[in-house]
């Protein structure tokens, strides 16, 4: 909780479409120090599509880098600290339409952030339902993320799968084979709702890998939507061993 927040913003409509993969297609995105953290014994990742409003890097609103959207594809961790396991996440892909988020995360975090024209549309599925469709061009045709989505929200419940898939409160990259960037997420316990006919359409090759076509082609495993809220990213630290942490640089 010291640490200096590398990021403020409001986290908004959150789809998550979950599918099951082979654990050796995510071994070579594992950072050190890491284990695979499972669902009922299921490898899984998660194609996420939500909204970035009132953003603030380091302090600062950035010009037109306030309210975007971000879809990224991200598997799930756990790290032993020494004294407790942190789970937390990983992201193999991250796509905003913002040059200056993949500027400083993909510097400061290593992570995987590209720029590409993206756009989302909200429109009402009769009178007790919503469709969120999240949409990124790439090589001139629109990908599609998105479902349809109750407007009843309920608490998440524990030990439930969707407790499993929101609740990861630390973010993990591999930085090389003997160093891992950990950093923490904060965020309040978000409510959920019933999502139906989900929707995912992309050049999964081009983004993520030949290796994830035969996983991500097929029906998801689960499909969740949580609402969102107010989230804080701190400043990460490096791992170095199984218990040491160096602290970055200040900035």
């Amino acid at each position: 909780m010291g640490k200096r927040k590398f990021l403020e913003a409001r986290w908004n409509n959150l789809l998550m479409l979950n599918y099951e993969v082979a654990p050796e297609v995510l071994t070579p995105f594992l950072p050190p120090y890491t284990v695979l953290d499972l669902w009922e014994g299921k490898v899984l990742v998660s194609m996420v599509g939500f909204l970035f409003y009132d953003t603030r890097v380091l302090g600062i609103k950035w010009p037109f880098h306030v309210n975007f959207e971000e879809v990224n594809l991200r598997f799930y961790v756990k790290h032993f600290d020494g004294k407790q396991w942190k789970r937390g996440a990983v992201f193999i892909s991250e796509i905003v339409p913002k040059s200056i988020i993949v500027l400083m995360a993909n510097n400061l975090y290593k992570e995987h952030y590209r720029v590409l024209p993206m756009r989302h549309s909200e429109l009402p599925a009769g009178d007790n339902a919503t469709t969120f469709l999240y949409e990124w061009k790439l090589k001139g045709k629109w990908n599609k993320l998105g479902a349809t989505v109750s407007n009843h929200f309920e608490d998440i419940q524990p030990g439930s799968p969707e407790e499993f898939i929101f609740e990861h409160y630390w973010g993990y990259n591999k930085l090389t084979d003997a160093k891992t960037m950990q950093y923490q997420v904060e965020h309040i316990s978000w409510q959920i709702a019933e999502v139906t006919n989900p929707v995912f359409d992309a050049d999964i090759a081009e983004l993520y890998g030949e290796q994830f076509v035969p996983f991500l082609s097929e029906k998801p495993f689960s499909a969740f939507f949580a609402n969102g809220s107010e989230v804080n990213v701190r400043i990460g630290e490096k791992i170095v061993s199984d218990l040491t942490l160096a602290v970055s640089p200040a900035l």
